[in-house]
């Protein structure tokens, strides 16, 4: 009774500690005066997005006067980078993307990206644009749009004109959204045009040039913007700047988001289950290919994959451990690399740079899935069907020999050891003698 009085107080306790810890982290004073600054450095991935939507929740939770996001990349993934837009599209508090710094770029996703911001910025000797989208989910690459007296055409591929259509509407629409020039963003996607900083502040499709962060917020004071059909005055005099870089989190799924990261997981995982399943009870292989399966699968789910891909793939390693139970004198075992290779290859449905598997890692794994799953699976099998040579199985069959006359029960000498024995006739010492059974620590024999 005690013990369990002792459990309840002890559980209000830590209840109260947890209810009153999550009550401080969400309740939190407005602070007018902070901006939380992010980055966007280098490709537009599943983990950037995560990055960028977690922490832009967290400005609106701590009531931010602002959300900064420097950006300078190349482009990336249109679910990611959709993902980022919608999140600052929903914000209810005013978000500014700066090309930053002198140098750097915004093109194709960054740009659309700088459309959906509510103050887009540019440092000197910076660019965006080549908003064309690239091959991704199935679709073809971007054909000529224009023929050679300058007219206009339709894309050959209907699949590639449906995707540059959509582009376009949708980078239209975040254009208007904060009266910018909608008519150069539709030739960034349809032609790939690019602009300098200058070059897009005299177009109106950014809202101003500035040096340095302290040079921005500078040129934002007094501001007014629209932020959720809202007017809000931007006082931007005495800011609290804080950085949020990215945390464990975002870079732990950066690191098993990287296709080639993904795809050796992948393996690793198919290797560790397939040598549990035809080895059972040596558990390392079975957890480690478990846990990497499972990142792989999460990682996957996460990038444009070719399912397609993925069926050659399993279907490959399928005909390898066929061709290891019962050979076909390599006839499967080639079928299995040949798809293996092919799957590989095509696994990552998407030309965007980058988010490709290297040939060579896919030539190594292609080689040592032959060489395991053929060869060395192959001896795995053959060696238990082997005779066992160990334990109790070893006992039988084999031959002892009788230390002293004896009748009913009496001692043997067997692979060097004095075991215990019964047999129902008597027996001579030297006599030797075949064991046909054991009971726990006696043997049952019988004249040799």
């Amino acid at each position: 009774m005690f013990i369990v009085q002792s459990m309840r107080f002890i559980f209000l306790v830590l209840l109260t500690v947890i209810s009153a810890a999550y009550a401080e982290d969400k309740v939190k004073p407005p602070n007018p005066s902070l901006v939380i600054q992010l980055e966007i450095n280098g490709i537009i991935s599943p983990a950037t997005a995560d990055y960028i939507v977690r922490n832009l929740k967290k400005a609106i939770d701590q009531q931010a006067m602002a959300v900064l996001i420097l950006i300078d990349t190349p482009g990336g993934l249109d679910i990611s980078m959709r993902q980022i837009i919608q999140q600052i599209i929903a914000a209810p508090i005013p978000v500014i993307s700066y090309v930053s710094p002198s140098g750097a770029r915004a093109a194709s996703a960054g740009t659309y990206i700088l459309y959906a911001s509510h103050i887009a910025a540019m440092a000197p000797a910076t660019n965006l644009g080549a908003a064309t989208p690239v091959q991704m989910g199935g679709f073809g690459k971007l054909g000529n749009d224009k023929t050679k007296d300058k007219q206009n055409k339709p894309v050959s591929d209907p699949m590639t004109h449906k995707m540059v259509n959509d582009a376009s509407a949708y980078i239209r629409g975040l254009a208007k959204m904060h009266g910018r020039n909608a008519q150069w963003a539709e030739q960034a996607v349809r032609n790939a045009s690019s602009l300098s900083a200058t070059e897009a502040l005299k177009l109106n499709v950014i809202d101003l040039v500035a040096t340095d962060v302290n040079n921005l917020f500078q040129q934002l004071q007094g501001r007014k913007i629209n932020v959720s059909g809202k007017e809000l005055i931007l006082n931007t005099e005495n800011i609290e700047l804080q950085r949020i870089k990215p945390d464990w989190r975002s870079q732990f799924l950066a690191v098993i988001t990287n296709p080639s990261m993904a795809y050796i997981l992948l393996m690793i995982g198919i290797y560790g289950l397939v040598l549990e399943f035809s080895h059972p009870g040596s558990v390392v292989p079975g957890t480690v290919g478990g846990i990497c399966f499972l990142l792989a699968l999460y990682a996957l789910q996460l990038l444009p994959v070719n399912y397609a891909g993925m069926g050659l793939i399993l279907f490959g390693v399928t005909l390898m451990i066929v061709e290891a139970f019962m050979p076909t004198f390599g006839i499967l075992g080639l079928g299995g690399v040949i798809a293996f290779v092919i799957g590989s290859v095509i696994l990552m449905d998407t030309d965007m740079p980058g988010f490709g598997i290297d040939l060579g890692l896919i030539a190594g794994f292609a080689l040592s899935s032959a060489v395991f799953f053929i060869i060395a699976l192959g001896l795995i099998l053959k060696a238990r069907h082997n005779p066992v040579v160990s334990g109790k199985e070893q006992m039988l069959d084999s031959i002892g020999v009788v230390l002293d006359d004896f009748t009913g029960k009496g001692m043997i000498h067997i692979h060097g050891e004095n075991w215990q024995a019964i047999c129902d006739q008597p027996l001579h010492k030297n006599e030797k003698v075949i064991v046909t059974a054991i009971e726990g620590l006696l043997l049952q024999v019988i004249p040799h």
